[in-house]
């Protein structure tokens, strides 16, 4: 493994936001994951710590972390919490559950063994025992459970097969001029070709990734009052309403929405915005009997097949370090976006892209040439 990866603390933590968990203790030191968890309180996830010290290590932790637990539970006053061991609670088998039979505390509370390090594996192994806490403790069933852990199982092999996590050092590039290829995207729809806008994304990335959608191309055709009115015009999306844990659905609920305002109609829903590795199938059928002459990919590019499409390809990805292997699958032109992650977290409407934006000037600066 020859780049940082994301740590199953990590994931731990998303997964219980994506719960709607009000409320994360971590168990461990002070600065344990202190950047994700200044960020999930952007998305309204009160994330506390025990502040683990020296001593804690030795003797152990648990009766500073039933303190902890019962402060945030007096402050927030929680329907759910989740307790997140850490590298230094769980090396020294800090026991989670027994201060939540201790306490009694009058609200749902998942105990978390993940820790970063020792053998624990992939970070998707901190989202899946979180998942099975939620089984354990009656949040969610055995049966989406099982979706969600065959999910994970998918996405990592999608890194690993396809993506930054072959194992080889990948040096972080930029990708292509944004400038050039949003005028390639301009181009082709004005000329009346055949163009596919495919969303791919992951979760509340698709905040900024279906702005690259959200585009009003309407002015580039006559006769068109909205994209609705493009003949070869089509927009697939992972946007499944009915898939996923209660905050990812609500993301889908809420692009959808706004699209259609904006005159966007989805010719293909794929999916579920937590099933980004498998989706692809469903929108390479779609592209193949359509056979579009230029084929746009946003959030998560890597997953689709793009070898086995004869067209023009552009992939829109949010990893500098997932540029290069995009362009070794075949895609003709790569974009990346950057801090998709940190740009989306907290908000629940589309927000600019640096590509979208960028289309919507080619668009002016087309309108003006002519």
């Amino acid at each position: 493994m020859m780049h940082p990866r994301p740590s199953p603390i990590a994931a731990s933590l998303y997964t219980l936001r994506d719960l709607n968990a009000d409320v994360i203790v971590m168990h461990g030191p002070h600065g344990c994951c202190f950047r994700t968890g200044r960020l999930l309180e952007s998305d309204g996830v009160r994330v506390v710590t025990t502040a683990m010290a020296e001593n804690d290590f030795i003797l152990g932790a648990g009766e500073k972390l039933e303190e902890t637990l019962q402060e945030a539970y007096d402050t927030f006053h929680p329907k759910l919490m989740g307790i997140v061991g850490t590298c230094a609670s769980m090396i020294i088998g800090e026991d989670l559950k027994e201060p939540i039979a201790n306490l009694g505390l009058d609200c749902v509370i998942l105990p978390v063994e993940s820790h970063g390090g020792f053998g624990e594996g992939d970070n998707t192994e901190g989202a899946i025992a979180v998942l099975n806490a939620a089984v354990e403790y009656g949040v969610i069933p055995q049966e989406e459970a099982d979706r969600q852990n065959e999910m994970l199982r998918l996405a990592t092999e999608v890194e690993k097969t396809r993506g930054m996590a072959q194992g080889k050092y990948i040096k972080p590039n930029f990708g292509d001029n944004k400038e050039k290829v949003a005028r390639i995207v301009v181009k082709a729809i004005k000329e009346g070709k055949k163009v596919a806008f495919v969303l791919n994304a992951k979760k509340e990335t698709s905040y900024l990734f279906a702005d690259i959608l959200n585009c009003d191309f309407s002015k580039l055709v006559d006769g068109a009052d909205s994209n609705r009115d493009i003949e070869n015009l089509r927009f697939i999306a992972n946007l499944d309403e009915n898939i996923g844990l209660p905050r990812i659905r609500q993301h889908a609920v809420n692009i959808t929405k706004e699209l259609g305002e904006t005159g966007i109609d989805i010719a293909c829903i794929t999916g579920g915005l937590d099933e980004y590795p498998v989706t692809p199938r469903k929108a390479e059928e779609y592209l193949k009997e359509w056979e579009p002459d230029l084929v746009i990919v946003a959030g998560v590019p890597h997953a689709l097949y793009v070898e086995e499409l004869d067209c023009e390809t552009i992939a829109v990805t949010d990893g500098p370090r997932l540029v290069q292997p995009l362009n070794e699958l075949g895609y003709s032109h790569v974009i990346a976006e950057l801090d998709a992650h940190s740009k989306t977290l907290g908000v629940d409407e589309i927000v600019d892209s640096d590509f979208g934006m960028m289309i919507r000037s080619a668009i002016e600066w087309e309108l003006e040439e002519d």
